[in-house]
């Protein structure tokens, strides 16, 4: 059904003749007549008010199907920072809705956790800010700490704040219903790292082993993690190396190794490997997990100029391979690279 006929539909519907339509949107009566004759379309600025006028919401004005009502939201998550409340509310509602619908219940879940997401990455910019100017206030205070802890990636030294009870036994719980999910174990396997339980890692190493032999690149970064936990980083760097000299052209190997060389803060290995893990990737689209993690090397390295030549990096994959115009990734990274700019004029 064409926007011409459902304004039809709906304005019989409301008991509204043309002239009151037209009245109430400030237009001529043969505008509304040229639009429900799908001779003209309305102007997309008139369309809240049209909305409004017959009761429904934009989308539903336009009486999209489902995938392309899923798809509009996806969209509006990917390009828009902050979602005005009224609009936050109607994707809410849509989406609850779904998740009823077996068909479509995976891809509401998805879209209404991004929805929680989007509207939590706002509010922790925000509760990052202020929490940032109360510390500087006062720095020998501790109200404020363990907020801006819950920001990103703030570590704490408490142990029963900072451990990962919680997600590893969420991952138990989900991996006991799905034995053969490789990548629940692989969560789980991250969590029990982070915690240094090395002999749960190892036994649920054994069992990501039996679905994914292939995965030589993560097989023996795990195993390189889980000599670590032991305190044996001889034979750590030992599995890393003979990987690389193994698979020297494999850019997942490559990514690996540099991976296990920045967690150990030797830089200038590190950032050699992501250079050839990215280069050697044959895939396009090329992920840019390499060349945001050269970009943060070079940040704690100190050198701003060469960061900024790798977020032009960035930018350049990000808008010639993955075709990004206005999404959100898109603009942090600029934002970024231009107050590092500032620094140095």
């Amino acid at each position: 059904m064409t926007i011409g006929k459902r304004i039809k539909e709906l304005r019989i519907k409301h008991g509204l003749t043309q002239e009151k339509l037209a009245l109430a949107l400030n237009v001529t009566p043969q505008s509304i007549s040229k639009w429900e004759n799908d001779i003209t379309m309305p102007d997309i600025a008139l369309l809240p008010n049209i909305s409004t006028l017959l009761g429904v919401t934009i989308d539903e004005l336009f009486d999209l199907s489902v995938d392309q009502q899923l798809e509009r939201i996806e969209h509006r998550l990917d390009v828009e920072e902050v979602i005005n409340p009224a609009d936050f509310v109607e994707m809410e509602k849509y989406l609850k809705e779904k998740l009823n619908d077996k068909e479509y219940q995976y891809k509401a879940t998805y879209l209404i956790s991004y929805l929680y997401t989007r509207r939590l990455m706002s509010d922790t910019k925000m509760i990052e800010k202020y929490a940032k100017q109360g510390i500087r206030l006062e720095p020998q205070k501790k109200d404020l700490e363990w907020m801006l802890g819950k920001t990103d990636n703030y570590n704490c030294w408490d142990w029963d704040m900072s451990n990962h009870t919680n997600a590893i036994n969420f991952y138990k719980e989900v991996y006991q219903d799905n034995p053969n999910s490789s990548l629940c174990l692989c969560y789980l396997i991250d969590n029990l790292l982070a915690d240094r339980r090395s002999d749960e890692a190892q036994k649920y190493l054994e069992k990501y082993q039996q679905l994914k032999p292939d995965n030589i690149a993560l097989i023996a970064a795990y195993q390189s993690g889980i000599a670590l936990a032991r305190y044996d980083e001889a034979k750590a760097d030992s599995i890393m190396e003979d990987l690389i000299k193994n698979n020297p052209n494999n850019d997942g190997c490559l990514f690996e190794v540099a991976q296990y060389y920045a967690k150990k803060a030797q830089y200038d290995k590190a950032i050699n490997y992501f250079e050839e893990s990215f280069e050697k990737d044959p895939k396009r689209p090329r992920f840019i997990d390499a060349l945001l993690s050269i970009a943060d090397i070079y940040d704690i390295m100190g050198d701003i100029k060469k960061e900024i030549e790798t977020y032009d990096r960035i930018i350049a994959c990000s808008r010639d391979e993955w075709g990004m115009d206005e999404e959100i990734e898109l603009k942090d990274t600029i934002n970024k690279r231009n107050s590092l700019l500032n620094k140095i004029k």
